[in-house]
């Protein structure tokens, strides 16, 4: 029965959940979350608490980076894979980046909009972060380190294979995109959990504190705000933080171009009470929902399924652990050498023959026990012993001989397809330059004459827009300003620049005020000064350009 410890280490969290697998049939051993100060005692307490000492070990990559690329499907395997890595490698000249001290994974699948294409999904990070990982675990036994956003999509199986989103909101945050039941993209959302308990652990002084605070508060949409009984005094430091998330993916969906059906919410902030409802408000043509293990009974009663959502990280990494997830995305690494020297620890001594044997023994029977004879069968020991190290230094050295000779004659070979392969580029690229020159003359003409229509016909747009932009800015703005906002000044400084000042006695109410200003597009680049409470009211002054 095969069990693996799943490990999220993070800003001075580590989630672990120990996870038994029989058939079908998944079973979360033990499970838990420890803030820590020294991280080897952690470790050693959740190994001793979990019974993990011969266990394997599933660890989170940190500080991982993705980028695609788009690559033909007619290519056979084996020039798939050239070609992957050739990607790879044009990446890191283009960005500056030294390849030798990266190391990647890649995942691929068919390409949305191109069907003779396939794309292939990097996730790359320096050596020296894996290396980091594998050395606060030194002496245990770590089989997996793979990059979360790609293991968290273990949890759901997705077999209805609709089009997903998965959020998972840790020390930043991830947007996991899947399409057809595969992973299609990821991105970073630099901002997540770490801003909310920094913020909160500034006034308790206590990371464990600041996520208690986090668990006990709860989140009221619009329409039930009215239903609060009192002011939570740390909305201030989560509410702003969600907004940006939310807003974050957004733009990922819209420049991503998929119908998305659903959008799970997971990490720190899912213990946030009512996050999954302040997604569903913002996303109100989605099904927005806390993501849950797949083999997790719902209906049982008995289990507080928020005690395991609360983990979910560390319980991804431990199903990928015990083969539920693609093996593509480890960046753990069998040791060769290791291979090799088990292959060679052999007794040579042990292929003698029981006849050889019969003969040595009666030989050594009729020996005297003079001092000259108990010498002369010292001495045939020795030689013995240094004709068996002898034969395993010579079969090293062969061995190290022909993996010396195959290695070298494969990159021989390899340097010279890449140099017929640079030669047959080149030559197309000077015919294709000869043509761009001429195209590029003709473009140039054109360029300027259509550049001197659009300046006529923008400033012709112009001349009518601005007669009527105050006035349809007036007007857009009554039909959106909630009920507690009040609007101190409107001043139109420069031609398209509006500065808005306004107090309410909410910020929630303030912030859905500029939130509607920016998604309903009345302004342009909107910004916004720090609020300022005096008295019972808090005033803002929001920055804009007119639209027109």
């Amino acid at each position: 029965m095969p069990s693996c410890l799943g490990l999220y280490i993070e800003n001075n969290i580590i989630k672990y959940a120990k996870i038994s697998k029989e058939r079908e049939n998944i079973r979360i051993e033990s499970f838990g979350m420890k803030f820590y100060d020294n991280i080897d005692e952690t470790i050693k307490q959740i190994i001793s608490e979990t019974y993990s000492y011969k266990t394997p070990i599933a660890v989170n990559l940190s500080d991982e980076k993705y980028m695609y690329a788009h690559l033909f499907n007619l290519l056979n395997k084996k020039d798939l894979e050239k070609a992957v890595d050739t990607e790879f490698d044009f990446y890191c000249n283009e960005v500056g980046k030294n390849r030798n001290a990266l190391e990647y994974r890649r995942l691929l699948f068919p390409n949305l909009e191109d069907r003779d294409k396939t794309t292939s999904l990097y996730a790359y990070t320096e050596k020296s972060n894996i290396v980091g990982k594998l050395q606060v675990l030194d002496s245990y036994k770590v089989t997996e380190v793979v990059p979360l956003p790609l293991s968290i999509v273990n949890l759901n199986t997705f077999i209805d294979k609709r089009n997903s989103v998965i959020v998972n909101i840790e020390k930043n945050t991830s947007v996991t995109t899947i399409v057809n039941g595969q992973i299609q993209k990821v991105d970073i959302i630099e901002t997540g959990m770490k801003e909310i308990l920094d913020s909160i652990m500034l006034r308790e002084n206590s990371y464990a504190k600041a996520y208690e605070i986090c668990k006990n508060t709860t989140i009221y949409t619009t329409q039930g705000r009215n239903l609060q009984v009192e002011e939570n005094e740390y909305m201030e430091d989560i509410m702003p933080v969600l907004y940006k998330i939310v807003e974050n993916v957004k733009q990922i969906i819209d420049v991503n171009q998929i119908d998305i059906n659903d959008i799970y919410i997971t990490g720190l902030a899912a213990a946030i009470n009512n996050v999954d409802l302040y997604f569903q408000e913002n996303f109100p043509d989605k099904k927005c929902e806390i993501l849950s293990p797949f083999f997790i009974n719902k209906s049982n009663v008995k289990l507080n399924i928020k005690d395991y959502i609360e983990v979910n990280s560390a319980i991804s990494l431990a199903l990928q652990g015990v083969g539920i997830g693609t093996k593509e995305i480890n960046f753990k690494r069998t040791n060769t050498l290791d291979k090799i020297s088990k292959q060679m620890n052999i007794d040579l001594g042990s292929s003698q023959s029981k006849k050889e044997k019969d003969v040595s023994n009666t030989a050594k029977s009729e020996k005297t026990k003079s001092f000259s004879d108990g010498f002369a069968g010292a001495l045939d020991n020795i030689e013995k012993m240094l004709i068996r190290t002898g034969a395993s230094i010579l079969i090293l050295i062969i061995i190290y001989i022909v993996f010396v000779k195959t290695i070298s004659g494969q990159i021989n070979k390899k340097e010279q397809e890449v140099d017929s392969y640079i030669a047959d580029t080149n030559q197309k690229l000077e015919t294709v330059t000869k043509y761009t020159s001429a195209v590029n003359d003709k473009t140039r003409h054109y360029e300027s004459l259509i550049a001197k229509i659009d300046e006529a016909n923008q400033k012709l747009t112009e001349s009518y827009a601005r007669k009527n932009s105050i006035p349809n800015l007036l007007s857009d703005i009554e039909s959106v300003i909630p009920k507690g906002v009040q609007l101190l000044s409107i001043k139109n400084p420069t031609t398209k620049t509006v500065q808005i000042e306004a107090q309410a006695k909410e910020y929630e109410q303030l912030g859905y005020f500029i939130s509607k200003i920016k998604v309903d597009g009345i302004l342009a680049n909107v910004k916004s000064t720090e609020s300022v409470k005096q008295n019972e009211y808090i005033k803002i002054t929001i920055e804009g350009d007119l639209v027109y």
